[in-house]
């Protein structure tokens, strides 16, 4: 087992441009972005141009850093309309963390600040691969709760996934 990391090294803070070189790490690799909707980024062009028009201007996506170097994200997607009540919730982190516990602990931090930060959101939801153990972990410890399984629910990178939603509510904290 990965040796678990001092949770006073992990911070969450909005992209910087200076994150460039940090981004291509684990954003250009195909086993961490392989979960995402994200495509792999192959330049730094593409990664600063992404950072400045995407992530940047995001609602709420924050860089994990550990010792202040960005090493994955947590993003949280509001919906809105009628729908305002919930949030989507997706994260990586570069291979060299996996099994660290730091998008366990990023989690920890990014629940209650997404709760602060949109009072009208009472529901955040994790979509997880059924194969992706490690994820269902991650949000298991945080205290998400497992709701179901959905059957051929999205195309994730041309492949139609079947998907576990897990939930956390604000009464939850």
């Amino acid at each position: 087992m990965a040796k678990s990391m001092e949770v006073s090294r992990i911070t969450l803070r909005p992209f910087q441009l200076s994150d460039v070189d940090d981004f291509m790490v684990w954003a250009g690799d195909d086993r961490v972005m392989k979960s995402t909707r994200w495509n792999v980024f192959t330049s730094k062009e593409q990664a600063h141009d992404f950072i400045r028009d995407v992530c940047i201007p995001h609602p709420w996506r924050r860089s994990i850093c550990v010792d202040g170097r960005s090493v994955g994200f947590v993003s949280v997607y509001p919906w809105s309309g009628e729908d305002r009540c919930k949030a989507d919730v997706g994260y990586a982190v570069a291979r060299e963390y996996w099994g660290r516990g730091i998008v366990t602990e990023a989690l920890k931090i990014a629940v209650p600040q997404v709760f602060e930060k949109f009072p009208e959101v009472v529901r955040l939801q994790a979509f997880v691969f059924i194969e992706n153990r490690a994820s269902q972990r991650v949000v298991e410890k945080v205290g998400f709760q497992k709701e179901g399984l959905l059957r051929k629910y999205c195309y994730i990178k041309g492949e139609l996934k079947d998907l576990f939603v897990y939930s956390f509510l604000s009464s939850d904290l």
